[in-house]
């Protein structure tokens, strides 16, 4: 008689599967690098934002230079209650430009300038959140440390386009009002030169 031994062994009692315990560790585990994940997607979301605005924010100074080249006899002249381009802005929109140069041909190269200038901090203020502008000729953009300012020297031949805008604090510690930058320094700082080599 032959006989045929099995090869196929039982089971041992003690691997049955996994334990509870193995169960509540491995969810733990998981559950540590989803929050690292989001963690990482909110900064992401956050960089990406800081991100569109400077490009904006460049675009716009960009902007205002070629609009001061292309109304080069206001452009260069540096006193500021005949010069609509040199100005000062934080929030609230000028009322001059009476005349819409969309609708009827303006009168003078001031009144481009005046609809030009306000049309355009109109998206500026629109664009950048807690927009800050500052448009003048100054021969020091930076302090001595070599941070941007926001203060002006009025003097020289080069005109700057200094913006600034609400950014989130790079500090990660800071909460409630701290958590923002309020434009305290220009993010942008662009010279406009208006000259006649222009």
């Amino acid at each position: 008689m032959i006989t045929v031994k099995n090869s196929l062994k039982p089971p041992h009692k003690k691997a049955r599967g996994f334990s509870l315990i193995e169960v509540l560790v491995s969810i733990v585990v998981l559950s540590f690098g989803l929050l690292g994940m989001v963690g990482m997607q909110t900064m992401a979301i956050q960089s990406n934002r800081d991100a569109r605005l400077q490009s904006s924010a460049v675009h716009l100074a960009r902007e205002a230079a070629e609009l001061m080249r292309d109304n080069k006899g206001i452009a260069v002249n540096k006193t500021t209650t005949t010069n609509p381009f040199l100005l000062s802005f934080s929030g609230t929109l000028p009322s001059n430009a009476a005349e819409n140069c969309f609708t009827q041909a303006c009168s003078t190269p001031a009144k481009i300038a005046e609809f030009n200038i306000k049309e355009w901090l109109g998206r500026v203020n629109t664009e950048l959140p807690g927009a800050r502008v500052s448009i003048c000729y100054d021969t020091s953009p930076f302090d001595s440390s070599g941070l941007p300012q926001w203060t002006c020297s009025n003097s020289g031949d080069v005109a700057v386009v200094k913006l600034g805008w609400t950014r989130a604090s790079t500090n990660r510690s800071d909460t409630g009002a701290n958590a923002l930058d309020k434009a305290s320094r220009p993010s942008i700082i662009l010279p406009a030169t208006a000259g006649a080599g222009v």
